[in-house]
Order: C-alpha cells, then sequence, then structure tokens
C-alpha cells in the first residue's frame, strides 16, 4: 500500500471543509442546485490542468478510457453529485457542524460495505478507530443531549440526519466506484490514473448538471454563470481537495481513507467558528476529541 494515501487523505479533508464552508456561504445567494453546480462546473479547468501538467511532466499519453472505467466513473460521479446535494440539504435544517457531522458516517458506511461484499478485513484497531469517530459524530449531531437512547432515536429521524446519512451513504458508494474506476487505467502511473478518473468524473457531473439545468431551472444556470467570482474559489478548492481524495482512493482501500479524512470535522469546526462565524460548544468539543482519537487508532493500525 502507497503511503501517498495518507497526506492525501489528510489534505483532502482539509481542501473539503474550505470548500464546504464556501459553498455554504454561497448558498445564501442562489439554490442547492446551483451550489452543487459550481463545484463541478468550475472545478473542471483546474481539474484539466492537473491532470494535463501531471501527465505532461512524466511524459506519459493519455490511457485509454474503456467501457469499465467509464461506467465506474459515471456511477462514482452520480452518487457524488446526490450526496453533495443531500449535504447541503442537511445544512439548512440544522447547520454547517452537524450537516457534516452526520455525513462523516460514511466512514463506518464504507467499511461495512466493503467488509461485507468485498470481503476486506479491517484490525480490531481500526474498527475501534471506526466506533469512536461515530461516537464522536453522535455527540456533535445530539447537540449535548447525551447518548441515551430516548435522545439518539429522535435525532436520527430528523430530516438533517436523513440527510446527512443519505450524504455518507452516497459518498461511500462513490469512493468505492472511483477506487475500481482508477484501477481500470493501464499505462499510467497512480497519481496520473487519479487525476485522469478526477476529470472525466467531473465533465460528466458538468454535463449532466447543465444539461438539467438548462431544461429545468435555467435561472439557476443563469446565477452559477454570473457569480463566477466566488464560484471559481469553490472550483479551486473541490479541484484540489477531490484530486487529494482520489489519490487516496487509488492507493489504499477507500473505507481506510474515508476514517482518516474524518480529520475534516475538525477542520470543519474551525471553518464554522473563524470563516462563518458560528460559536463553538462544549459538546463539539468532546465530539472532536473522539473523532480525532478514532483517527488516530486508525492511522497507527495502518502504519
Amino acid at each position: 500500500m502507497n503511503l501517498i494515501w495518507l497526506p492525501a487523505a489528510l489534505m483532502g479533508g482539509l481542501f473539503q471543509a474550505w470548500r464546504t464552508a464556501s459553498q455554504e456561504r454561497l448558498r445564501g445567494t442562489m439554490s442547492v442546485s446551483g451550489a452543487g453546480l459550481v463545484r463541478y462546473l468550475y472545478g473542471l479547468p483546474f481539474a484539466l490542468l492537473f491532470a494535463g501538467l501531471w501527465l505532461g511532466w512524466h511524459a506519459t499519453p493519455l490511457p485509454a478510457l474503456t467501457a469499465a472505467f467509464l461506467a465506474l466513473a459515471a456511477a462514482g460521479g452520480l452518487c457524488q453529485m446526490i450526496g453533495t446535494l443531500c449535504l447541503i440539504l442537511a445544512f439548512s435544517h440544522r447547520g454547517f457542524v452537524v450537516g457534516t457531522a452526520f455525513s462523516k458516517t460514511e466512514a463506518i458506511q464504507a467499511a461495512l460495505f466493503t467488509a461485507l461484499f468485498f470481503r476486506q478485513n479491517f484490525s480490531l484497531l481500526v474498527w475501534t478507530g471506526i466506533g469512536l469517530g461515530v461516537l464522536g459524530v453522535l455527540t456533535l449531531a445530539l447537540g449535548g443531549q447525551g447518548m441515551k437512547a430516548r435522545h439518539i432515536w429522535p435525532a436520527m429521524r430528523q430530516p438533517a440526519a436523513l440527510y446527512g446519512l443519505g450524504a455518507g451513504a452516497m459518498f461511500a458508494f462513490a469512493a468505492i466506484a472511483i477506487k475500481f474506476a482508477t484501477a481500470q487505467l493501464s499505462g499510467v502511473d497512480l497519481v496520473g490514473s487519479a487525476l485522469v478518473t478526477l476529470v472525466v468524473v467531473m465533465a460528466m457531473q458538468s454535463a449532466l448538471h447543465i444539461g438539467w439545468a438548462a431544461a429545468r431551472d435555467r435561472a439557476t444556470l443563469i446565477a452559477v454563470l454570473r457569480q463566477y467570482r466566488p464560484s471559481a474559489e469553490i472550483g479551486l478548492l473541490s479541484a484540489l481537495g477531490s484530486a487529494c481524495w482520489y489519490v487516496g482512493f487509488a492507493a489504499a482501500p477507500a473505507a481506510l481513507v474515508r476514517i482518516v479524512g474524518q480529520v475534516e470535522v475538525i477542520f470543519t469546526i474551525a471553518f464554522a467558528h473563524f470563516y462563518l462565524r458560528q460559536p463553538v460548544r462544549w459538546h463539539e468539543a468532546q465530539g472532536l476529541a473522539l473523532v480525532a482519537t478514532g483517527v488516530l487508532l486508525a492511522l497507527a493500525a495502518s502504519l
């Protein structure tokens, strides 16, 4: 297992939290669909730049895009789109931190899915780290009410929980599909395969979303084109974050990358406090500590 996945996962968490914070601010000036579209449309030019520079530097020709690769890339891109929309909808119910917290169940969902269907085994230390991470997520999501059953069950039925859990599931499926997609590319190194996959996925996402907006929501499409300055920032952060995630998926099990990627919660707390001016409460600090401990345990087990 190439250790490049570790810094890639950590940097992916940073860029994703930064991008999501910017996206949350932009949501006040356009629809949920528009806030999602800017991620792909404005991220695509940067993804093309990254892939072109890498392949050119290594004098590597563009790999053949097989039918299997395109199918997996399309599946990953579609799941990622649905997950992004679910995450933005979760924000409107309980706020930036809680919406992200529920979506972080993607780590355990990815681990369970790969363990059940792909026979991918993890050590007890990794599962302990996953458990602590989920406990930290629940601490954030319950808003300091405690971990009693009478608090957990009603919280899990709230719209924010349902959207957040749905986002987590979609992101978990996307990670697995993208990992398999990168493995379909031959004649290119690990980073190159990740960057080429990123370009193809973002191109598919942009085409699909633009087509839908042109047919059903032209006002959103016009708003996205007019808001090009803040949208370009989100596009750059999206391309950087996704490039890191894709490199991580190509180098290591998707579930492990997502477990370590829970450091995004740490960055999320920081951005919520300093960027969105949302106060950080005591229970959020407790949840943060649990998530961080879970990440450290997963790291210790994998190194």
